[in-house]
């Protein structure tokens, strides 16, 4: 599998956001809809740290991968630790050197964005590229790289609006000109739990699936049947209310 996945034609996408070590979380969305025909679950990176259970969380996850072809794992930040550092990293310092190195192959496997029908998903922010093809062409550790993995929006007006801790930020104009370029309508992201849900006129959604923040925990379920225009297409779901 490459960095960027198109996703099918036909059926139903459920999308998961940051986990975090949230094994409850992975397992209700689990047993909910990996048997259901034509449907597709895509979790959108950090898998590790700071929940309580981040190994049996990424295993089971890693395991799941290897037997059912409609399970999509991108890369959040966390899962890219050893390219660059971040904090908290417990999943990581616990590990031995010969866990370490098999956690690093698997995870430096896995792809960086997923789309479908006027809609992109991905762990953090877009880069600045012409087309999606060239998501194929970063480089690891590259700057458009980072921004994938590491970048965040903010419901401001601008391009570039500089970093905090190392994480960069970007605006509504940064937003709406790549959004332009690679032709989409929708961004689906996750990384920032305390982002706003919606962002620039209903084209930017924000999901947490994580218990590690206390804040509640959502997915996202979206037809791949047509086009998705607005995050009015999508129907955003709790896993902290009644049954899904």
């Amino acid at each position: 599998m490459g960095k960027l996945v198109e996703l099918p034609k036909k059926g139903k996408l459920i999308i998961v956001g940051d986990t975090h070590g949230d094994f409850e979380a992975s397992r209700i969305i689990v047993k909910n809809f990996i048997n259901k025909k034509n449907h597709y679950l895509l979790f959108l990176g950090d898998y590790v740290d700071r929940g309580r259970n981040s190994k049996e969380n990424i295993d089971f996850l890693l395991s799941l991968k290897e037997k059912h072809e409609n399970l999509i794992l991108l890369s959040g930040n966390h899962e890219m630790f050893p390219v660059i550092e971040c904090s908290p990293c417990d999943f990581w310092e616990n590990l031995s050197e010969n866990e370490f190195n098999f956690y690093k192959e698997k995870l430096l496997e896995l792809p960086l964005c997923a789309y479908g029908k006027g809609f992109i998903a991905l762990h953090g922010a877009l880069p600045d590229i012409e087309n999606l093809e060239d998501i194929e062409k970063l480089e690891v550790g590259s700057k458009e790289w980072f921004k994938i993995i590491w970048g965040d929006f903010r419901e401001e007006e601008g391009e570039e609006l500089g970093n905090f801790f190392g994480r960069p930020k970007f605006g509504k104009d940064y937003f709406l000109r790549i959004m332009d370029k690679i032709k989409m309508n929708v961004l689906i992201r996750s990384h920032d739990p305390y982002a706003p849900e919606r962002m620039y006129d209903n084209r930017c959604l924000t999901i947490f699936t994580s218990n590690a923040y206390g804040v509640e925990r959502k997915i996202a379920v979206l037809s791949l049947n047509k086009v998705i225009k607005s995050v009015e297409d999508i129907e955003v779901i709790s896993l902290d209310k009644p049954a899904i």
